[in-house]
Order: C-alpha cells, then sequence, then structure tokens
C-alpha cells in the first residue's frame, strides 16, 4: 500500500485507524477468510490509493469529481509509461499498477469495491459520505443469460484432451490424474475453484448410506452437495494415484486437491485456487486444439474456470435435473439465478416464433397432424 497523506479522524471514529493506510488495512481484514476476494479488493484499492497520492490527495478529500476522475483514468491510464506495464510479481523492480486500460467490467468492478470501501469509512466515521453512491442511475443492468457455458461438443473434447496428456514419467501420471479429478469435480459439482482450494477430504462424508461434500462457500456459508457414484469413483482413483485409500475418513485433513509433491517430500499440500485456474487454461488449451468445431472451439479459447460451474448448470438441467435441485446444488441464492441457465425454456420459443410467417398463416409442422 502507498503511503498517502495522514488525515485527522472525526471525534466519534468507530475506528482507530490515523492514516489511510491503517484504515484500508482495516477494512481489508475484514475478507481475511475470503484470499480471492482480499487479492481482488487489495489491488483495486492500491491503484486507487496511488492514483491519489499522484494527485496530493487523501481518502477525507475525495469528492465526486475525483471519482468522475478517475473512472475516466481507468479507459486509459496516463501516462503509460508510468502506470503501464506487463504482468509481474508486486515485489518487483519494474510492476505497474496496470497490464493495459480496463474494460468496461472491470472497470464497473473497480468502482463497486471502491464504493464498498467508502461506505465502510463512512460508517465507521473515518470520513464523511460516500462519493462514489452519488454515480448516475443508468438503465437496468441486462438481466438476460450470460452464454458463458460449454456445449457438450466442447465438453467431449476437453474429455478427450484428458484422455490424451502425457504419461511418461511418474510426475505426469500424477498430473494428469489430478487434472482429471479436478475436472471432474468442478463439472459434476459446480463447485467455484476457491471452494475447491480451500476443501479437505474429510469434507466428504457418508450419511444414511449416502455421500455428501460440505462445501465452505461464499460469505462463510456451509451447505451439502449430493457425491454421486460417478464422482465417488473418479475420487477413488485420485486418492489411489496419492497412495490413499479410496474412501476419505472422517475428518481427514488430506486436502481434496494436492500439489505435485516434489523430491523428498511426504505430506500432501493443497493448491491455490490460481493453480486451479491455471491448470483448467491448459486442458482447456489442450482441448481447443484437438477441437474442429469452430464454436466450441471458441469456447475452449474464452473459457475460464468459472465456465464450468455455468456449465454444469447448464448440462444438469438438460439432463432433466429438476430446476429447485439445481439450485440447491450451486447454492444460487435465488432460483432465477438458475434459472438462465434453463436453455430449453429459449429452444421452446424459437421453434415456437418458427410457426408464424409473412402470409400470416402458421407453417405447417408434423406435430400438426396430431
Amino acid at each position: 500500500m502507498p503511503n498517502t497523506l495522514p488525515d485527522t479522524r472525526h471525534p466519534d471514529s468507530l475506528i482507530a485507524a490515523q492514516s489511510d493506510q491503517q484504515a484500508v488495512l482495516l477494512w481489508l481484514s475484514e475478507f481475511i477468510d475470503r484470499p480471492a476476494t482480499l487479492r481482488s479488493y487489495r489491488k483495486e484499492t492500491e491503484r486507487f490509493l496511488l492514483w491519489l497520492a499522484d494527485r496530493n490527495k487523501g481518502l477525507q478529500a475525495v469528492r465526486r469529481e475525483d471519482v468522475l476522475d478517475y473512472q475516466r483514468f481507468l479507459q486509459a491510464p496516463w501516462p503509460a509509461e508510468r502506470w503501464i506495464g506487463p504482468a509481474r510479481p508486486r515485489q518487483h523492480a519494474h510492476w505497474k499498477p496496470f497490464t493495459g486500460p480496463l474494460k468496461p467490467a472491470s472497470i464497473r468492478q473497480a468502482i463497486t469495491i471502491l464504493s464498498a470501501l467508502f461506505s465502510y469509512l463512512s460508517e465507521a466515521g473515518y470520513r464523511h459520505g460516500n462519493p462514489f453512491k452519488l454515480l448516475r442511475q443508468r438503465q437496468p443492468p441486462d438481466t438476460r443469460p450470460m452464454e458463458r457455458f460449454l456445449d457438450h461438443t466442447a465438453w467431449q473434447a476437453i474429455l478427450s484432451a484428458l484422455e490424451q496428456l502425457p504419461h511418461n514419467t511418474h510426475r505426469e501420471q500424477l498430473q494428469a490424474a489430478r487434472a482429471r479429478w479436478l475436472l471432474t469435480l468442478l463439472y459434476l459439482t459446480g463447485a467455484r475453484r476457491q471452494e475447491v482450494a480451500t476443501a479437505r477430504m474429510g469434507d466428504i462424508s457418508q450419511r444414511r448410506q449416502q455421500w455428501w461434500w460440505r462445501v465452505h462457500g461464499k460469505g462463510g456459508s456451509t451447505a451439502d452437495i449430493p457425491v454421486s457414484d460417478e464422482l465417488l469413483h473418479a475420487l477413488g482413483d485420485y486418492r489411489h494415484s496419492l497412495g490413499l485409500g479410496r474412501l476419505p475418513l472422517h475428518g481427514e485433513d488430506t486436502p481434496l486437491l494436492c500439489r505435485i509433491a516434489g523430491q523428498g517430500q511426504d505430506s500432501l499440500h493443497g493448491v491455490s485456487d490460481k493453480a486451479i485456474y491455471l491448470i483448467c487454461q491448459e486442458i482447456f488449451k489442450r482441448a481447443a486444439s484437438h477441437c474442429t468445431d469452430p464454436q466450441s472451439r471458441s469456447q475452449l479459447l474464452q473459457a475460464s474456470t468459472h465456465w464450468l460451474r455455468h456449465t454444469a448448470a447448464s448440462h444438469q438441467l438438460e439432463a432433466g435435473v429438476p430446476l429447485l435441485m439445481v439450485s440447491q446444488n450451486l447454492r444460487h441464492a435465488s432460483i432465477q439465478t438458475t434459472r438462465r441457465y434453463l436453455h430449453s425454456e429459449d429452444d421452446a420459443r424459437h421453434q415456437a416464433t418458427a410457426h408464424h410467417s409473412m402470409h400470416g398463416t402458421r407453417k405447417h409442422t408434423p406435430t400438426d397432424e396430431h
């Protein structure tokens, strides 16, 4: 975090922070149990504080005009040589805050995060008001479904890519087994990558002759997801590759997805959500290179780990799993979120609309004769 100008707190402040840096670090500490959120919030907050420092301003001096200026700045950070550079570790001597101009969705995300920060500081009495909340009302957001899922052709390409992974060395065998388990887990459960990264084998247990995965999700929520026979068999195969028994033990602390142990390492350690992202990206890339269908190949080249969550929802619904159960499995707050993946409704609407013709009569179809 940059060292910004010190500010005088309101006498009735609910926090002890006496500088912008202390106030921001306190806010970020609220998300210590959500690593992915913490990284995102820290990145956007640091960018903003650096920008303020460049203008010789502190958080208490931020006004509505500054918000508008910062939005414009995010569209084209300037001067580019000071702000933009290749992606590097934060500690690198030539690290820059941006790798390029932000896209509209990324700008909205940045503003949303900063608005949350200023609401926190305002409610805590560290500063007065939230200038980010004064943003003018725009058109209602587009609630149409986001087509960020893989069709069945793309998914078959992924399965083929998994089968074709190299097995020449012991390390390659471990990597292939891990990739197969990860893609199976994400596809059959619709889990988020952060949920997988923090999960333990002991989270999967048996109740009344059925297996369940207790998932620790967003905001500290907990839910149980059914473990099918297919998923349990895949888990057994993965555990066998690790030298473990096929079924998890009660309270077992082994990570649900493990690092490939280096030479001389006996203990099993978990992987980060970033590592999960990179494993999936490698499989998507391999699948795309062998996929002959242009549309499916395009999906694979664009796909991220979160697409597998959308794919799980779409394919479960297509397989006839009831809407309510899919919503429960994916832990959506609203069933309307799950309904976005019910493509059969769109298909039926398209087929019905085809009956409308330029001649004003219903087009003849074989079903009309019944």
